[in-house]
C-alpha cells in the first residue's frame, strides 16, 4: 500500500511539474521581447489551421493595382516613379469608376519634377474617397517623428493612416498594428480608413478603456496589434498591373473592373522588398498592399480572427492536466492508449472547429502537451519504476534460484504473493570436518575451495527447482516449492540431494587436476517437509527470501544427525512417505531431537529404486 501511495504521489508531482513549467512558459511569453518555445509551435499551429481551412473567397471589394516588375519592364521607370505617372494611373482608375482609392506610396518628400506634386494631388482630390501612408517613426537614439504626406495631399486626401506590419519571431506577418499614437493623438492603421470611407462610418477611435472602436464595435486586438484573417496566399485577390492601369489596357478588357470597388495601388515586386511570409506560405511572399486588402476586407465583412486570452490558455493547459490525471488513472495500457488519443483528437478538432466557426484561436500547443505529457512522462516513470523493480527483484532472486524460475516468478508481477505459509521441503547440508580442513589451508585456498563448492552445490539446487537461502560458512539452506510452487516439491529436493551425493567424486577430481591440497570431502544432508512461512524478510537496507518455522528447524536437526548415524542422506518421514516410491530407504531411528517433545522417525535414503551401484548413495569413507 506504502509503495502505491509513493508511485502515485510520484506521478502526480510530474503531473503537477508538467502543469507547472507549461503555465510558466505561457506567462513567461507574455512579456515583450521574450519567446518561448511554446510560442513558436503555436505560431506554426495557427498556420496550419489556416492552411487546412484553405482559401476563403474574397468579398469582390477589393482589387490591387500592382507596381510589379512586368510595369517595371514595360516603362523602364526607376523607383520611386514621378508622381505624374501615379497621377496617370490614379487617373484611371477614377475613370474605372472607384469608390475608395488607396495610395501604399510614401508622399513625405518633394517630388523632382516640380509639376509632379499638384498633378498627383490634383488626381487624388477627383477621386471620390483618397486615403494614402504616414509613419510615426523611432529613430536609433529614441527621437519619435512624425512623417506625413506633404501639405497638398494632405489637403486632397480623405483620410491617412500608420502602415506597419508586425513580423512575430518566426519572420512571419500575422498582424498589423491596429493604432499608434504621436502626443496626444491616435493614428489607425490606414486600413480602418479604407473601410470606413468605403462604409461611411465614423473613424475608428481608442476609448477610455483602450478599445479600438471601429462602426461602434470594439475591435479584438492583442494589445494593439490587430490579427489578420488572410483570405488566402498571395494574388488571391484580383490584380492588375500598374503599366496595363496607366495605358488604359485594363479598362479596355474589363471596364468594371474598378467600378465601386476599392483599389489599392502599391508594390509588389520583390526588388522593393515589400513582401512578407505569411500563415499561407513562407515561400511564397505575399505583397504589403495584399496584406493590407486582407485586412480591409476582415474589416468589411466583420470576420475578424482572435486569441484565446491569456486567462483563457491557462485554464485550458489546467483542464487538460484535470484530462491527463483521469486518464493516468486507468488500469489497463489500452484504455490509457485509446483515452489519449481520443482526448488529443478531440482537442484538435473542437479547436479547428472554433477557429473555423467562431474565428477564435483556442491555444494548442500548452494544452496537447500537458495532454500528452502528463499522460506519457507519469507511465514512462510507472513502466521505469516497473522495469526497476524487475530487476531488483532478479538481481535479488538470481543469487539462489535459476534464470528461468526468475522469469516466471516476475511474470505474477505481484511480490507480495511471496509471503505466505504453505508447504515445502526444505535441505540443509554442512561438509564433515571442514574446520579441521580449513585449519591446515591458507585463508585463500579455503575461500577457493569454498566457492568452487557451493557453485556446484547451488547449480544442482537450481536444476530441480529449489531456492537457496543462505550460506553459512561450509553449509548450505535450501527449500523446494516456493517462490515457483511444485506439488513434487520434496521428490525434487531428495533427487538434488542425491545429486549432490554424487557429484562429490568428480568436484574433488577437479581440485585434485587443478592442484588443491585435498583428497576428498563428505557432506551430510538433512531434509524435512512441512507446513512454514516462506517470504521476504528484514529491512529497507537488506532483505531476505527466506523460511521460517519449526519444520525448518527439523530439517536443520536431520541434518546435524547425519554425524550420529554416519549416513549423508537423512530425511524425515513426511518427506519419506512422498519419495518412498521412487527411492530406496531404510528406517534409521525414532529420536526426539531437540524443540521436539514426540520421537521424530529418521529414514535413510539409499538412493532411486533400481539404479546401478554407482548411482547409489554410499556411506562416509572419511572420519
Amino acid at each position: 500500500m506504502k509503495i502505491h501511495a509513493s508511485r502515485l504521489s510520484l506521478r502526480a508531482a510530474l503531473l503537477i511539474g508538467t502543469a507547472l513549467l507549461l503555465t510558466s512558459l505561457q506567462v513567461l511569453a507574455l512579456y515583450p521581447g521574450v519567446t518561448t518555445p511554446l510560442e513558436r509551435v503555436e505560431y506554426s499551429a495557427q498556420d496550419l489551421m489556416m492552411r487546412v481551412r484553405g482559401t476563403q473567397p474574397p468579398s469582390g471589394d477589393i482589387v490591387i493595382v500592382a507596381v510589379d516588375d512586368f510595369s517595371f519592364n514595360w516603362t523602364k521607370l526607376q523607383w520611386p516613379w514621378p508622381r505624374t505617372y501615379l497621377a496617370q494611373i490614379v487617373d484611371q482608375v477614377n475613370r474605372g469608376g472607384a469608390k475608395v482609392v488607396g495610395l501604399d506610396v510614401f508622399l513625405f518628400e518633394a517630388d523632382p519634377d516640380a509639376g509632379g506634386d499638384p498633378t498627383l494631388a490634383a488626381s487624388l482630390a477627383q477621386s471620390p474617397s483618397a486615403v494614402s501612408v504616414m509613419q510615426i517613426f523611432r529613430s536609433g537614439d529614441g527621437v519619435i517623428t512624425l512623417q506625413q504626406p506633404r501639405a497638398e495631399y494632405r489637403a486632397a486626401l480623405d483620410g491617412v493612416g500608420i502602415t506597419t506590419f508586425t513580423r512575430d519571431e518566426d519572420a512571419v506577418v500575422r498582424s498589423v498594428d491596429a493604432y499608434q499614437t504621436f502626443g496626444e493623438t491616435t493614428y489607425p492603421n490606414w486600413a480602418f480608413e479604407v473601410a470606413r470611407l468605403y462604409l461611411d462610418r465614423e473613424p475608428a477611435s481608442v476609448s477610455p478603456s483602450r478599445d479600438l472602436i471601429f462602426g461602434g464595435n470594439a475591435v479584438p486586438l492583442q494589445g494593439r496589434r490587430l490579427l489578420v484573417n488572410f483570405n488566402g496566399p498571395a494574388e488571391t485577390y484580383p490584380t492588375y498591373s500598374a503599366a496595363d492601369v496607366a495605358d488604359g489596357i485594363t479598362l479596355e478588357q474589363n471596364p468594371n473592373a474598378f467600378r465601386d470597388k476599392i483599389v489599392l495601388i502599391g508594390a509588389t515586386s520583390v526588388t522593393l522588398q515589400d513582401v512578407y511570409p505569411t500563415p499561407f506560405s513562407a515561400q511564397a511572399l505575399t505583397p504589403g498592399v495584399e496584406i493590407i486588402a486582407n485586412t480591409v476586407d476582415m474589416l468589411l465583412q466583420g470576420r475578424y480572427v482572435r486569441a484565446t486570452p491569456p486567462w483563457g490558455g491557462l485554464f485550458l493547459t489546467l483542464l487538460a492536466a484535470a484530462a491527463a490525471w483521469f486518464i493516468m488513472r486507468r488500469q489497463r495500457p489500452i484504455q490509457i492508449i485509446s483515452l489519449l488519443s481520443l482526448a488529443l483528437v478531440l482537442y484538435v478538432v473542437i479547436g479547428y472547429l472554433v477557429f473555423v466557426n467562431a474565428g477564435l484561436y483556442l491555444p494548442l500547443t500548452a494544452p496537447l502537451s500537458m495532454l500528452f505529457l502528463g499522460v506519457v512522462l507519469p507511465t514512462l516513470e510507472q513502466a521505469v519504476s516497473q522495469e526497476l523493480e524487475k530487476r531488483r527483484v532478479r538481481g535479488l532472486f538470481t543469487r539462489f534460484i535459476s534464470p528461468e524460475m526468475v522469469d516466471q516468478l516476475l511474470a505474477t508481477q505481484d511480490i507480495n504473493s511471496l509471503n505466505k505459509r504453505t508447504d515445502l521441503t526444505v535441505l540443509f547440508s554442512d561438509i564433515r570436518g571442514f574446520t579441521t580442513l580449513s585449519e591446515k589451508l591458507p585463508p585463500e585456498q579455503v575461500v577457493g575451495l569454498l566457492n568452487s563448492y557451493l557453485e556446484s552445490m547451488t547449480a544442482i539446487v537450481h536444476k530441480y527447482g529449489g531456492t537457496v537461502d543462505k550460506y553459512e560458512g561450509d553449509g548450505l539452506m535450501a527449500f523446494f516449492g516456493e517462490p515457483v510452487p511444485y506439488a513434487d516439491h520434496a521428490l525434487r529436493a531428495v533427487r538434488a540431494a542425491t545429486e549432490m551425493l554424487l557429484e562429490l567424486p568428480g568436484l574433488t577430481e577437479t581440485w585434485i587436476r587443478e592442484g588443491r591440497p585435498i583428497q576428498r570431502i563428505d557432506i551430510g544432508i538433512g531434509l524435512n517437509s512441512g507446513s512454514v512461512f516462506v517470504g521476504l524478510i528484514g529491512s529497507a537496507q537488506r532483505i531476505n527470501y527466506t523460511v521460517i518455522g519449526d519444520n525448518v528447524n527439523l530439517a536443520s536437526r536431520l541434518q546435524d544427525l547425519t554425524k550420529t548415524y554416519r549416513w549423508p542422506l537423512l530425511v524425515s518421514e513426511s518427506t519419506w512417505n512422498q519419495v518412498k516410491d521412487e527411492f530406496d530407504g531404510e528406517w534409521a531411528d525414532s529420536v526426539t531431537v531437540k524443540g521436539k517433545t514426540e520421537p521424530v522417525n529418521l529414514y535413510r535414503v539409499l538412493g532411486p529404486k533400481n539404479a546401478p551401484e554407482a548411482e547409489r548413495i554410499q556411506p562416509w569413507k572419511s572420519a
